[in-house]
């Protein structure tokens, strides 16, 4: 099977947070203990880090270039048509890849450009030097950026591209204008935000979904972005489905994830975690499980512009109603 028929992987591992200095070491250790789908992005700031987990795990022959599935995302300063391509050169140059299986617009926003020179990555801020710096944002229609990843697709840099954080509205009216149709959505779903109309629309549209954040609060106690009382490993319909099945209530998330049908890319710098979000294969839970863990959806967002960019960044801009 060609990369370009490849269906994405169900589980993945997610780069998000992972520190520098842990980097290189955790995507080999996860390569080793069997992933082969690695999500990564411009903005998690560690691309450098895992092109050299790669490289050292490619080299020890641990598997082949083809056999991963590696994917990245463009940042939001590089949204206008003549940033796209070098911002996936740079990312390809710091992954020491010759091309990404799945490249992804990170935000429906587009942000004021910030050069390379002046800040890689440049992350959320224009000017984080300034008295009050804020979120700077640009006039770039979400149409020309797609041109220009359709663009990388006719080139061979990237197999497939796609879309995070987008909703129903602006995925009608991406497939009303693509050439070049996208291959996977990225989404935060887990049972607290079930996003059953939206991923049941992206699969009407002939995409694949892939769940960020499938444990829900876990990614985001450290950030202050939730709290202890969110963590969805607390509930009887979990507990009660983990001793049944003798796995442990993060297992039983992580399996109601992939059995829904989306990928998952858990993330973790354990390495006996690393293994654990990967033992996902050899149970299943039943119909009267996954209608009881579904059930706990109660629309709580944790990855959420609104508040996020207002808390941090001094800057109101919501993308989801």
């Amino acid at each position: 099977m060609s990369n370009a028929q490849r269906s994405i992987p169900p589980v993945g591992f997610g780069l998000w947070k992972v520190p520098n200095e842990l980097c290189a070491d955790t995507v080999y250790e996860a390569i080793k203990a069997g992933y082969r789908h690695l999500d990564s992005a411009c903005d998690y700031g560690n691309e450098q880090q895992t092109g050299e987990g790669i490289a050292r795990a490619l080299a020890d022959g641990l598997c082949q270039r083809e056999d991963l599935w590696v994917t990245s995302k463009l940042w939001n300063t590089y949204h206008a048509k003549e940033h796209v391509r070098p911002a996936l050169m740079r990312t390809l140059q710091d992954l020491q890849l010759d091309y990404l299986d799945l490249y992804l617009i990170h935000f429906p926003i587009a942000q004021a450009y910030v050069p390379f020179e002046k800040r890689y990555p440049p992350a959320w801020f224009f000017e984080p030097e300034a008295a009050e710096p804020r979120i700077e944002f640009a006039p770039v229609p979400l149409h020309e950026t797609w041109q220009a990843m359709e663009e990388l697709v006719v080139e061979g840099l990237v197999k497939k591209i796609g879309i995070c954080n987008y909703t129903t509205g602006l995925l009608h009216d991406l497939m009303a204008y693509s050439s070049i149709k996208p291959s996977v959505l990225q989404i935060e779903a887990h049972p607290y935000l079930t996003q059953e109309n939206l991923i049941r629309m992206a699969r009407l549209y002939g995409m694949e979904v892939t769940a960020f954040s499938p444990l829900g609060a876990l990614s985001y106690l450290e950030l202050n972005m939730a709290g202890a009382q969110d963590s969805v490993l607390e509930q009887p319909a979990v507990k009660q489905a983990a001793a049944r099945l003798g796995k442990t209530p993060a297992q039983v998330v992580l399996r109601w994830g992939i059995q829904r049908g989306t990928s998952i890319i858990p993330k973790t710098s354990k390495p006996e975690r690393l293994k654990e979000n990967l033992a996902l294969f050899d149970f299943a839970l039943d119909d009267a499980e996954m209608q009881a863990i579904s059930a706990l959806n109660c629309n709580r967002r944790f990855n959420d512009p609104a508040q996020f960019c207002e808390a941090a960044f001094n800057t109101f801009y919501p993308i989801y109603d």
